[in-house]
């Protein structure tokens, strides 16, 4: 990896006001190689997680790190349930391994039957949604059989326990609260603090400092808590995915990461009194980028650029044909022109804008664009034309 850059720990160019950068303008001839120097990995907003780890090694505190990354905001509390699409299991069923304690709730009247106790020699229970908006309950033992038919949609749970999902393939996985077939998805309804401790472990690594595994908790929290408020579906508010933050189930929990939960138990960030939007991403570069939010603002930071973090500078290398396939309505590419900068660190910060020229015209794309059409880390970057 390149050295000769100046680098984001000292921050002393990252730091200075950025010029106009004349050589964002480069001619591309035939058969290109263009080195990408960048900084960062993700798109910059709210907190760095390498920036977190790196406070916490200085001795921050997670109030202390959430305060820098998300300032204006101030401490509350923030308890209740959520509701989380399971994405992984693609089919309008709901299939769980029996065990003892497993329960069925009809939603519609509040009903709950402990089908263990109904049938115990059953290996599997299903629910499988219907015509006219009957759920059928079904039990496996040999074959399937149908153990009764509910008025509405359905969830199965264990009080206190996880439920364990079987996935299409068969692919087993626990999860806290109840598992709701409702809309053709399953749902999963648990304690917000119970659904923490699915996502803390993947979105940080469990092994990092235990102020920066509850900053992660802080921001993981109020994000869902701020979700809650503007649900993605009727059915439910969470996505599972990096569309919204990663989430495991139980099958993801780990000791650490748990207990940076319990650690900062119910802390949340407001904003004029409601869960802010707490953004986060892998690496800021040194700098972070304003988002949609006052509290999400451009702003230097000392923290990231910490020894363990490979993301801080980074450097990459493609060819023009490689452009020309993400981008293929320019035709052969003769001309990249980063058009306007964030002004913010090295080279003039983060790429907004991006005039591409080739054989069959010209195509103005965002820096974004840029980043997810080339499969970049962040849209921090400069070029190197050979």
């Amino acid at each position: 990896m390149a050295t000769a850059l100046a680098l984001v720990v000292g921050g002393t160019l990252l730091g200075l006001p950025a010029p106009a950068y004349a050589a964002d303008d480069w001619t591309i001839p035939a058969s290109a190689t263009i080195r990408i120097d960048g900084h960062g990995y993700g798109h910059g907003h709210g907190m760095s997680q390498h920036g977190a780890q790196g406070a916490a090694l200085q001795g921050l505190s997670h109030q202390d790190i959430a305060a820098f990354y998300y300032p204006g905001t101030t401490f509350g509390t923030a308890k209740g349930r959520v509701s989380v699409l399971v994405s992984a299991d693609t089919t309008s069923d709901v299939v769980v391994v029996a065990r003892k304690g497993l329960r069925v709730r009809a939603l519609g009247d509040g009903t709950v039957t402990d089908v263990s106790a109904a049938r115990p020699a059953a290996t599997q229970w299903k629910l499988v949604p219907g015509a006219g908006g009957r759920t059928r309950l079904l039990f496996r033992a040999g074959g399937w059989k149908v153990l009764s038919t509910i008025s509405g949609d359905a969830e199965l749970f264990v009080p206190g326990a996880p439920t364990t999902l079987v996935l299409p393939g068969g692919r087993e996985v626990g999860y806290r609260g109840a598992l709701r077939a409702v809309s053709g998805d399953t749902v999963n309804v648990l304690p917000l603090d119970k659904y923490l401790r699915g996502v803390v472990p993947l979105e940080m690594p469990v092994s990092w400092e235990p102020e920066a595994l509850a900053a992660q908790a802080v921001a993981a929290r109020t994000y869902a808590a701020n979700g809650r408020a503007h649900p993605i579906a009727a059915h439910y508010q969470l996505c599972d995915t990096t569309s919204c933050q990663v989430y495991g189930g139980a099958s993801a929990e780990q000791p650490s990461s748990t207990a940076a939960v319990k650690a900062s138990k119910r802390e949340v960030l407001l904003y004029d009194g409601e869960p802010a939007f707490t953004q986060f991403s892998s690496s800021n570069g040194g700098w972070s980028s304003a988002g949609s939010a006052p509290y999400l603002v451009a702003k230097q930071d000392p923290y990231d650029g910490w020894s363990g973090n490979p993301h801080t500078s980074w450097q990459t290398t493609v060819s023009d044909g490689t452009i020309e396939k993400a981008f293929p309505a320019i035709g052969n590419l003769t001309r990249i022109q980063f058009t306007k900068r964030t002004g913010n660190g090295q080279w003039g910060g983060r790429v907004v804008k991006v005039k591409l020229t080739g054989s069959a015209g010209t195509k103005t794309i965002s820096g974004e664009d840029l980043r997810f059409g080339l499969g970049l880390r962040s849209e921090w970057v400069n070029l190197t034309v050979s």
